[in-house]
């Protein structure tokens, strides 16, 4: 297993196939090639057999030291192999490179399998809970719009043992 930089094909592929990533083409609007030719050095894909079998787009903050996760996926074929994991620890080092020292991520509050994701990873959850006790960042996509915001130091990242 290798994670190589995301090139338009991939990003073609996932797209042309974005439901086997998550389930239906609900995110298929927040997926943009911009992030292959404007952030290509923070896209990356995880190949099996020729395929994508997962992705992560990423970029590094322009206001703070931060490297935000913009997307990430396991092809629905692939799961359970740690390929989420291995791609954000592979972000991580890249982040921590460039100088950043931590990292956020958003999701939806009703994505509860990107939430118990993220928490697994060790990233805390911003914001007041919501009525379902879940922390939200309230107005954060827009105006009566909360989200989810994950954040984590790097320094602070604990790889399981």
């Amino acid at each position: 297993m290798t994670i190589i930089p995301a090139t338009k094909a991939h990003f073609d592929e996932i797209v042309t196939h974005i439901a086997e990533f998550w389930g239906s083409d609900r995110t298929l609007h927040l997926h943009q090639a911009l992030v292959i030719y404007e952030f290509g050095d923070t896209a990356y894909v995880i190949e099996d057999q020729g395929k994508v079998a997962a992705y992560l787009f990423a970029f590094i903050s322009q206001t703070e030291p931060t490297g935000y996760i913009n997307l990430i996926a396991v092809r629905d074929t692939q799961r359970n192999h740690g390929y989420g994991r291995l791609l954000y620890e592979h972000f991580m080092a890249v982040a921590e490179a460039r100088g950043c020292t931590k990292l956020k991520a958003i999701t939806s509050p009703t994505n509860s399998a990107s939430i118990a994701f993220h928490r697994r990873l060790g990233m805390t959850l911003l914001g007041e809970a919501n009525a379902d006790g879940i922390p939200v960042v309230r107005d954060y996509h827009s105006p009566g719009h909360a989200m989810v915001v994950f954040s984590m130091k790097i320094a602070d990242y604990q790889r399981p043992g």
